[in-house]
């Protein structure tokens, strides 16, 4: 589905990303860890579009995209939420998903359609009971799904997630795993996806990619990466102390 091949970004002086190799099959859970600063960040907004590499080629679905804009990469099937969740906070749960539809252009389907489509996906994410509550009255967990939604409006094949989990307690983690497999088997949407709760990664992915100083370190089954000895000096002891 993608792939990308020596990417490299720098900004300045700083090298973000080097020499990154990896590559996502469709239907496939693939988390992407690191400490603070390694690139994972930078190599979302490189799929993205947000920034262009310096080096390296990377293809989706056949296409390069490598120095296409955002709302292209958009178009053509990708989609992002974010780890700090940016509703338009005086519009409702409706208006916001509907919004999300717009993302695909003005070619696809009425006004009414779309809104019954916003609606869909509000049922999908468990929001049904909340789609005229206003995005500011919402809780950090419902402002997530919020996000989802928003997101899965533009249609994508390919859907990017920027820890999502974060600020959640046990059982909206778990809720929330829920709904991520739900997203992969019922809607057929790939996920890539940075996390820190190695736990949910553990359970969801089916294989996690490494970064350390913007450098692939690891990648394969979860049960492999978290005994490799690179992972767990770079990172792993850093995130159970709670410091990553």
């Amino acid at each position: 589905m993608i792939e990308g091949k020596g990417l490299t970004k720098s900004f300045g002086g700083l090298v973000a990303v080097r020499d990154v190799d990896f590559h996502i099959f469709e239907g496939e859970i693939v988390g992407l860890i690191g400490p603070n600063g390694a690139g994972k960040t930078t190599l979302f907004n490189l799929v993205t579009g947000v920034f262009h590499p310096d080096k390296g080629t990377l293809v989706f679905d056949g296409h390069d995209i490598r120095s296409r804009k955002p709302f292209e990469i958009c178009r053509m099937g990708i989609a992002r939420t974010f780890q700090i969740v940016r509703p338009f906070l005086k519009m409702t749960c409706l208006e916001n998903t509907w919004v999300g539809t717009l993302g695909r252009g003005q070619g696809e389907g009425s006004r009414e359609d779309r809104k019954e489509e916003a609606r869909s996906l509000l049922r999908l994410v468990g929001l049904e009971r909340r789609e005229r509550a206003l995005a500011s009255q919402l809780t950090l967990i419902e402002k997530k799904r919020l996000e989802m939604a928003r997101a899965l409006a533009t249609k994508p094949r390919l859907l990017l997630l920027d820890e999502v989990l974060a600020g959640l307690n046990p059982s909206e983690i778990l809720q929330a795993l829920d709904l991520i497999e739900m997203i992969r088997t019922k809607v057929k949407v790939t996920i890539f996806w940075i996390e820190h709760v190695m736990g949910a990664i553990m359970k969801a992915c089916d294989r996690i990619i490494v970064l350390d100083q913007g450098r692939k370190i690891k990648e394969g089954p979860p049960e492999e990466v978290v005994s490799d000895r690179k992972v767990i000096e770079a990172y792993l002891g850093e995130s159970e102390t709670g410091e990553a």
